[in-house]
């Protein structure tokens, strides 16, 4: 049992439960406390899942421990009086929606492949999701900030014996310098005064949903009349944020700019602690004479450094547009293991093509200059440094502790929730269906007879 259980947990149902599923038999099959799980659950678990492993009687029982321990954290939170508000369950719902309204391209294409309406999905899911971070939280008490020092890793790692050690992949270090095409001033006061000229015509009684649809540059919303429904504090950038909660019902926002572009914003609603808004997003157009000034310079750039006139450190933090990476020598974190070490297949789920070019170079060099989007989905050019490569072994302190931090970590978590759960059973009613019987638990659970 991952001690992420609760966020993987809600992840899968909110997913699953989402898609039309065929109806199955429900049954009540364990009660903990005076929570009931039922079967449907399990089985809206296991319908994501095979999507990745093939299901059989192991990975259904431990999908079932799974649930009987979100059970188990729900009744403890429960008599913990431990609370989640309707805003912390609208944010984590926008959170997730906006997720999977990016995979698909727009609020509509959502709707069309869900077959109902955002507002019914959140409507459907509210329950769930509350009791979800409702366990979760009870989770985080259990477990705590757990924070170990270097000596606490190391005595773990020396509880290990050798032949166990995991096997490491070969891992890259690599590091962007980013330079993005300028936008003169002449085309910035174009654009603003062409919104302006929009942004008059709404007030003067236009209908703002149709020029979104007519002129918006914000493929999320255009189609949309340029609406968001439910827009939470930390869904957006803060500068689209700080007007929007500031605007009254039917009021109009003056125009401003963030890194996609200049907007304005008209408040439709406001509910509670979050807002529905229309908003007119233009981005000013670079020249192509830009983008060739741009692409020179950073050519000019990869010379300096392939000709060891200027180090790759210097060279990221006098011209790299990255604000992310050029105080850190242009080095990119891995987001999934918050290091700057990537695996040759976490690096070709973002670009394949890159891997292919690392695969050929040598320690120290760069890349020649290559096109680049970033997450402001505006065209740039980069060029990338290989600092390191491991070859395949078995992890050790030196070359990976960070790895080993982590399964330390996990395993002072795993043993909390052990004896947690050892304890907690002891004086939770806990009655399963004798379906289950048969499942050999990971942990020590006491079953009312």
């Amino acid at each position: 049992m991952d001690y992420k259980l609760i966020t993987i947990l809600l992840s899968i149902t909110f997913f699953a439960k989402a898609q039309a599923q065929p109806q199955v038999l429900d049954k009540v099959i364990a009660i903990v406390g005076k929570n009931p799980l039922l079967l449907s659950e399990v089985e809206t678990s296991l319908i994501q899942q095979k999507e990745k492993v093939e299901i059989d009687q192991k990975i259904r029982c431990k999908t079932f421990e799974d649930l009987l321990f979100q059970k188990l954290l729900l009744s403890q939170a429960d008599r913990d009086s431990i609370t989640v508000s309707d805003a912390e369950v609208n944010a984590e719902l926008g959170r997730r929606i906006n997720y999977y309204v990016g995979m698909l391209g727009s609020e509509e294409k959502f709707e069309q492949f869900y077959g109902k309406r955002i507002s019914v999905f959140k409507d459907e899911l509210q329950d769930d999701v509350k009791n979800q971070l409702m366990a979760q939280k009870m989770q985080q008490k259990i477990t705590g900030d757990i924070k170990l020092t270097p000596s606490e890793v190391r005595m773990y790692y020396n509880t290990i014996p050798y032949d166990s050690l995991p096997i490491i992949n070969s891992e890259l270090e690599i590091g962007h310098i980013v330079v993005k095409p300028p936008v003169n001033d002449e085309t910035k006061k174009e654009t603003r005064d062409l919104l302006e000229t929009y942004r008059q015509r709404v007030i003067n009684g236009e209908s703002m949903s149709v020029l979104c649809a007519l002129y918006s540059e914000d493929p999320g919303s255009a189609k949309n009349g340029g609406r968001y429904e439910s827009v939470m504090r930390g869904q957006f950038v803060p500068e689209f944020e700080a007007v929007a909660f500031k605007l009254k019902a039917g009021e109009i926002s003056e125009i401003f700019e963030t890194t996609y572009g200049y907007h304005f914003i008209q408040l439709v609603a406001r509910k509670g602690e979050s807002v529905d808004v229309r908003h007119l997003l233009m981005a000013p157009k670079i020249s192509q004479l830009d983008i060739l000034k741009s692409k020179h310079l950073l050519d000019s750039v990869q010379k300096l450094i392939s000709e060891n006139k200027m180090s790759f450190n210097e060279a990221a933090l006098k011209f790299s547009n990255d604000l992310e990476t050029k105080q850190n020598g242009g080095l990119i974190v891995n987001p999934a293991t918050n290091s700057t070490k990537w695996e040759i297949e976490e690096l070709g789920q973002t670009d394949q093509s890159l891997v292919f070019m690392l695969d050929k170079m040598q320690l120290g060099e760069v890349t020649p200059v290559i096109q680049y989007v970033g997450q402001d989905a505006k065209q740039a050019w980069r060029i990338v440094y290989l600092k390191s490569r491991t070859e395949p072994h078995k992890a050790n302190m030196k070359d990976d502790y960070t790895k080993l931090l982590n399964m330390a970590t996990f395993d002072r978590q795993k043993k909390l929730i052990t004896n947690w759960i050892s304890k907690k059973s002891k004086t939770t009613y806990i009655k399963i269906n004798s379906e289950f019987n048969g499942c050999k638990l990971e942990y020590d659970w006491t079953i009312t007879p």
